[in-house]
């Protein structure tokens, strides 16, 4: 589901951009859209820090 925002997202912003009349709600959608699906994909990705204390925890 994060990977359509995040493409769903980028086509929208892109189509908005390109087209000769730019629609400013069209494009702030897009950018919304991409912007969720970045943060709900980084919220699922572990910190670097949590992996190295459960390893310094194990020892």
């Amino acid at each position: 589901m994060n990977y359509i925002l995040i493409v769903v997202g980028a086509i929208v912003a892109l189509y908005a951009n390109g087209s000769k009349e730019q629609n400013q709600y069209i494009l702030i959608t897009g950018i919304v859209l991409l912007m969720v699906g970045i943060y709900r994909l980084s919220r699922t990705i572990p910190s670097k820090r949590d992996k190295d204390n459960k390893l310094n925890s194990d020892e």
